[in-house]
């Protein structure tokens, strides 16, 4: 089992289960069964990992769902769950997500989410990087005070509205 904490402080389970991706399919439409793919050429197909990280509302609504049996024993809704799951938590609750789905694959299926996860996070760790180094940049304030100006200088400079420009 894996564990992931919500912002909230509240420490939540993650179990998966052939009744875990049953009641995700009923209650969310999503298939944690075909979180990744193989096709015939050997075509690896992420397009569920791409759905989940590309729709919090969506990733948010499949955690509780997988969560929900702890989540229906300590009380707590799906918009308290979802209130919990921000920032920080996000990141730490899809890591946690995925390496339980890992575990529940028989070992071909597994090693080959294994890989691609890993590369995921390769990627995710090379983006990360790269912002700090945008972030450490010391001409950062100074370009972005630039392009704000030029916003500002051209939001200023526009026509007025037909309601303001004087009739002829």
């Amino acid at each position: 089992m894996k564990v992931f904490r919500d912002r909230l402080g509240r420490d939540w389970q993650l179990s998966v289960t052939v009744g875990t991706i049953k009641r995700v399919r009923d209650l969310c439409g999503v298939n944690l069964y075909q979180i990744i793919e193989i096709g015939k050429t050997g075509d690896l197909d992420m397009s569920l990992i791409d759905r989940l990280s590309g729709d919090p509302v969506l990733l948010v609504d499949v955690l509780y769902a997988v969560c929900k049996p702890d989540a229906d024993a300590r009380g707590v809704s799906d918009e308290s769950f979802a209130e919990g799951i921000i920032g920080d938590a996000i990141e730490d609750a899809v890591n946690a997500l995925l390496d339980e789905i890992t575990d529940f694959f028989p070992e071909a299926k597994r090693r080959t989410l294994q890989k691609a996860l890993q590369a995921t996070r390769r990627f995710a760790d090379a983006t990360k990087k790269k912002l700090e180094a945008v972030l450490s940049d010391p001409d950062l304030d100074r370009r972005l005070d630039s392009a704000l100006e030029k916003l500002n200088d051209s939001s200023g400079n526009s026509p007025g509205s037909s309601e303001s420009t004087p009739s002829r």
